[in-house]
Formats: C-alpha cells, structure tokens, sequence
C-alpha cells in the first residue's frame, strides 16, 4: 500500500515525492515522501488523529535553519502557511501570530500597531514556528522573554495551550516534546511610537547586514554558543571555529563564510552531505583542541546519503 493511501482525506493538499530544496535556504537535499499543506488548524488536527502513528511526520517552516539530507525525508513533511501566517493586534499590547508568519512580518505587524518590544524578530529568520520551538533570538532578546502563551497540536491531534514557564525555555532551547506542533502564539509588547520601533528595527536590519553574510544560500548561525548570553567570559562559537581553522573550510560547494565563521555556505555546487561535512570536521577540531562539543543549531532531518567520508581543505 503507498504512503498516500494511509493517509486520512484532508481539506488541504498532499504532493507525493515533493521536491524540499527550494524550500530551504540553503537549497539543498531530496524530496519528501509526501508534502501536506493544511488548510487550517482543524484540518491539521484531523491530519494528526487519523494518521497511524508509525508514519513519521515532520514539520518544516521556512528551512532557514534546516539541513535536509540529500536521501529526502520519509513521512510527512508538513509545512504550514496561507491561514497559519496570519497576525491580529490584541487589547494591552499584544500580538498573535501564526506558526507559518515570518518572523519579520510579525516584527512589521506590531510596528503598525504601535507594539513595541517586538522588533528583535526583524533579526530572526525563519518562521514563529520555529522561533517557539528553538527559543530563538538575537541582540540579548529571546522569544521566551515576551512569550504569552503559545498553542500547539500533539502527535493524537489534542490541543495544548502552553506558557513560557511551562515550555521550560532555555537558551536556544525548549523542552516541549518533540512531536508537538506550534500553530499560533501570543506576545506581549508595549505601547511606543511608530518612528521609535522603526528605527531600533533598521539598526538590526543593519548590524545583521554589516556582520552576515544573509544574502547568501546559508542556514545562519551553525552552531549555538556554549555558553548563553550574560555568561562571564563567554564562549562564542565562531570564536572557537576560527581558532582551529574553520574560516574558509571547504568541503566540494560548501564551506563556513568567511565573513561569519559560524554560517554555512552553498556556493550553488553544494549537497547536503558536503554542508554537514563541513560542520562535523570543524566540530571535531574544536572537541579536540577545545574539550567543547559544539550544538548544531541547524536542524538536520532525512536520510543520509553520498560520500559521508570527504576530507575538507581550506579554501584560501
């Protein structure tokens, strides 16, 4: 029997053996088994009852933090948009703002509704899906620090109204479990003036811009600090990469930027398998000469395939 016809009937749309490269930043890896666009909430909720628990099932935003190997992801790879990137300006500041919103936009929203506190998100690539799931942040702002509540979907399609507290944040971590689906959430912000909130986001927009390299097929920052902002004498991943050598490394297309040594770059040649490459030999190195594991940030989902045995060289 196909994956297809395992399935439960849907409002929204299956793609069978749809291609995931173009979804990423990254643009690489292989297609997924079936790719579902839901229609809505309680479609996804259908979706999520229905489906036998031994297909695995996997959420993919906007892949700006996502590695898919080049095998291609088994399962169901669901991707929410259209009614999952709405935002609504709420009564004392606040916003709501769908999993599948661009956490730009939202930044944008509340600038239009006079919410202040909120324009950290312009520096955030990547969706409110995955800025709940990865506590994500930047410039000493989290997403927990003006979290209300967020709503998720679990694997039986129940919904949960869960808060920062009960999501146990931490530093570019959330300990939800990992089946579960963020479909929307509620920030608080304050009440400021529209010149004042712009231009606090254009200052983002330009440090990210003055120090990334953003306009180039990467995923962002590789891997997360060892240590979390306000730490004495913190440890900063592309510190410790530059140390042993990581700037420029290059495995066949890909390599860490020279600009910003924690980012990783497709040179357009790249696979997958090349990227992660890049990323566990200058890992190593750094366990090496460092005694520090480095965290991937960037999610890596799918089957491996290729050449996992490739010697990189530096690129100079």
């Amino acid at each position: 029997m196909s994956l297809l016809a395992q399935l439960p009937p849907v409002r929204g749309k299956y793609i069978e053996a749809a291609p995931l490269k173009d979804l990423t930043w990254l643009r690489v890896g292989g297609p997924a088994d079936v790719l579902y666009l839901p229609a809505d909430e309680s479609d996804l909720c259908r979706f999520l009852a229905e489906t036998p628990d031994e297909i695995p099932v996997t959420v993919l935003g906007a892949g700006s933090n996502t590695l898919v190997r080049d095998g291609g992801v088994p399962g169901v790879v669901i991707r929410l948009a259209g009614a999952f990137a709405k935002t609504e300006a709420l009564d004392g500041y606040r916003l709501r703002a769908g999993a599948g919103a661009l956490d730009k936009m939202v930044a944008k929203a509340a600038v239009k509704a006079g919410i202040g506190g909120l324009e950290y998100l312009v520096g955030v690539p990547g969706t409110i899906g995955g800025a709940l799931r990865m506590n994500a942040g930047c410039y000493d702002q989290e997403t927990s620090d003006v979290l209300v509540e967020a709503i998720a979907l679990d694997r039986m399609g129940r919904r949960i109204i869960a808060t920062p507290e009960e999501l146990a944040y931490s530093y570019r971590h959330c300990s939800a479990p990992e089946d579960w689906i963020f479909t929307e959430a509620v920030f608080q912000g304050h009440a400021d003036a529209t010149d004042a909130i712009t231009e606090r986001m254009n200052a983002i927009t330009a440090r990210r811009e003055g120090t990334q390299p953003i306009r180039e097929k990467t995923s962002g920052s590789t891997f997360a600090n060892p240590d979390p902002p306000g730490t004495p004498n913190q440890r900063k991943s592309w510190e410790l990469i530059d140390s042993v050598g990581g700037r420029g490394y290059r495995v066949g297309g890909a390599h860490f930027s020279e600009q910003h040594c924690n980012f990783l770059i497709n040179d357009g040649t790249a696979s997958a398998a090349d990227l992660e490459q890049v990323g566990e030999d200058v890992r190593a190195r750094v366990r090496e000469q460092h005694a520090i594991d480095l965290r991937w940030e960037v999610r890596r989902i799918g089957r491996e395939t290729g050449d996992q045995n490739k010697r990189g060289e530096r690129d100079d």
